[in-house]
Formats: structure tokens, C-alpha cells, sequence
């Protein structure tokens, strides 16, 4: 169906709904006026003229499939899952409805049924790679590695350009620490997709922790020079830098991320783990108070502005900053747990100084 403007669309949506008028049995009529008020983002009019076509006709077999595509995006697993189920009993022997409650099931972290269900798609369609994409992925996603490897494996027999498995297989090997396996995939992707800048970054991610320092740094600049935001680009090569101790280029990286989205707290807070690793403790408060200007309630970002303050021996605002972590996230033990250690600390302190006057 060809691109309509708003207007259009109202007319053809009005026309439609005369027409159903006319002939109110008709479900042509339903399924033009859904895509229709799908082509207006009128998602909840869909699912009424959906569920308006079900009660003429309960089989209408891709009313189903779509209804049940709409709850799933609208991450109403069970209502998916209850039109799936029923587009089973439709036709028990179509792919898609598998296909369809498989992607449920992996969407609620049902592992078992997911797979049963992605086996059963097989059954009727094996020579999909997209299927053994979803099955790796399913795999990945409960970090079974070694078995997710073997079905993009799969996935990329039955079509070596797919640019899925390939990038989901290098973050495979990635993460089995195949660093040179992940690049070969990476830069097949980069060869089909030369404009791809996730893909350059995971080739400069990868050069970086195989040591490569020339490569990695010439991938960061082509990411830079491709389309797309530079927030994380910028952060992922300032990262780089600092681990090749470039540390007054790997400031201005972070200081570039800052500029290019100021209302994000994650670059601010590695400047001041960088400043702070550098024992410059004043920079690093800044850049964690920058931080909690952004994420006024994450008091991970106050025990980062205690364990300063502690580090440049201001115990007593450390102890005020660890305090205001603790009575944020009292169930967390760690802060507990380092908060009373500082505490106590400075309490032995002061009493060691009582002792040594009355002495």
C-alpha cells in the first residue's frame, strides 16, 4: 500500500468505514480499515476493528497473526500468546504462528518453552536463517555462549551475508574472548555495510583489547566520520585512550561526549573515575557532582563523591556522602558495609587523639 498523507488517510478511512456500513459482514472491509488506521499509528481503532472482524469470523486466520503481533509489540505477552494459541488451532501446520509464540515465550524469559516452540518451527521450515538467529539469540540472551555460536554458525551456512548472525556472532566470540574470530565477522559486516557505525565501533573495541592501538584508534575515527549520534563513539575511544594511558586525550574525548549530549550522566562519570585515578581529586568531584545534577537519585554517584572525599582525606563530608547512599538503598549491604567501616575508622581516629591528650 503506497504512502498516504494525513489527509489522505482521513479520506480513506472514511471511505472505508461508509463502506462497512454498506456491507457490515464484509471482512475485506475490517482488514482495509485496520492497515489503514495502522498507516495513522491509530493502533488502539486496529485492535477494535480486529476484534470487531474476529467475532464474523473467529478463524480469519491473519487477523490472528496480526492481533497477536500487536499485543507482542505492545508487550502484552499473554494476549499474544491467547492469539497465537488460537491461529494454532486454525492451522496447526503454519511456521509463523510457531515463529510467533516462540518470540513470546524468549520475550518472558521462558527458556524451555521458547525453544520447544523455535524447534517446532524447524519442523516446517528449516532452511530460514532468521530462525536459528532467534534460537542463537535465545541462547545468547541466557548466556549460553557456546551453543548460541553454533546456530549463527547455522544461520550464516544458509546465508553467508547475513548481517545479523555476523554481527551477533562476532559479539558471540567477543565474549568467549575470540577477539580475532569477532574481527574476521566484524569486518565482513563493515565490507557489506561500510556506512554501519556500531559496526566500526565494535572493530575499534575489539582492536583495543587485542592491544592494537594504531588500527583501533584509525576504526574510532571512521566511526566518528560515519552517521549516526558520537555520544557513545566519543566515550568508547576515550575509554580506549585511557587504557593506552593517552589520559589528556582521553579528557577531551569525554569533555566532546559532555558537549555532544549534556543530559547524559554516563560521560561525566568516567571523566571523574578518570580524574580520580589520576589523583586529581577536585576535577573528579566536579565531574560527579556534574553527574548527580543529571541523576539527582543514583547513589552510586554519591559513594563515587565519598570515595573522593575519602581519598583526599575529608572524611568527615565522606562519611556525609556515604550516609546519603546508605539511607537511599538501605538494603544495600555494600554501602552499608563501607559506610560503617569509614564511620568506625573515624571514630578510632578521634579517640586515638583523646588517649595521646590525656597521656
Amino acid at each position: 500500500m503506497e504512502k498516504m498523507d494525513k489527509k489522505e488517510l482521513e479520506k480513506a478511512i472514511e471511505k472505508t468505514v461508509l463502506k462497512l456500513a454498506i456491507e457490515p459482514k464484509n471482512t475485506e472491509h475490517y482488514h482495509e480499515l485496520a492497515k489503514y488506521y495502522a498507516m495513522d499509528n491509530q493502533y488502539e481503532k486496529v485492535i477494535s476493528v480486529y476484534e470487531s472482524l474476529l467475532e464474523i469470523d473467529p478463524k480469519d486466520m491473519q487477523t490472528l497473526l496480526n492481533l497477536g503481533s500487536i499485543w507482542f509489540y505492545a508487550k502484552e505477552y499473554r494476549k499474544a500468546l491467547k492469539c497465537f494459541n488460537k491461529a494454532l488451532l486454525v492451522n496447526p501446520s503454519n511456521y509463523l504462528v510457531y515463529y510467533n509464540i516462540a518470540n513470546t515465550y524468549a520475550e518472558m524469559k521462558n527458556f524451555s518453552r521458547a525453544l520447544h516452540f523455535y524447534t517446532r518451527t524447524l519442523d516446517f521450515n528449516s532452511q530460514d536463517p532468521e530462525i536459528y538467529n532467534a534460537i542463537a539469540l535465545l541462547y545468547h540472551d541466557f548466556d549460553d555462549f557456546v551453543e548460541a555460536r553454533a546456530y549463527y554458525e547455522k544461520a550464516l551456512s544458509l546465508d553467508s551475508n547475513n548481517l545479523t548472525a555476523l554481527v551477533d556472532l562476532g559479539n558471540v566470540c567477543f565474549k568467549l574472548f575470540d577477539y580475532n574470530k569477532a574481527l574476521e565477522y566484524y569486518y565482513k559486516v563493515f565490507e557489506l555495510a561500510p556506512d554501519n557505525k556500531t559496526v566500526a565501533l565494535c572493530i575499534a573495541n575489539t582492536l583495543a583489547v587485542n592491544k592494537d592501538k594504531e588500527k583501533c584508534y584509525d576504526y574510532f575515527e571512521k566511526a566518528l566520520t560515519l552517521p549516526g549520534d558520537n555520544y557513545k563513539a566519543y566515550i568508547c575511544y576515550a575509554i580506549a585512550k585511557s587504557d593506552f594511558k593517552d589520559y589528556e586525550d582521553a579528557i577531551e574525548l569525554y569533555k566532546k561526549a559532555i558537549e555532544t549530549n549534556s543530559k547524559e550522566a554516563n560521560a561525566h562519570i568516567l571523566l571523574g573515575n578518570l580524574y580520580s585515578n589520576l589523583k586529581k581529586y577536585k576535577e573528579a568531584e566536579f565531574e560527579y557532582k556534574e553527574a548527580l545534577k543529571i541523576n539527582k537519585l543514583d547513589p552510586s554517584i554519591f559513594v563515587l563523591v565519598a570515595n573522593v572525599y575519602y581519598m583526599n582525606n575529608d572524611i568527615e563530608r565522606a562519611i556525609h556522602s556515604y550516609r546519603a547512599a546508605v539511607n537511599m538503598r538501605p538494603e544495600n549491604d555494600e554501602y552499608k558495609l563501607v559506610f560503617i567501616q569509614v564511620l568506625e575508622d573515624y571514630i578510632d581516629e578521634y579517640r586515638k587523639d583523646d588517649i595521646v591528650a590525656a597521656i
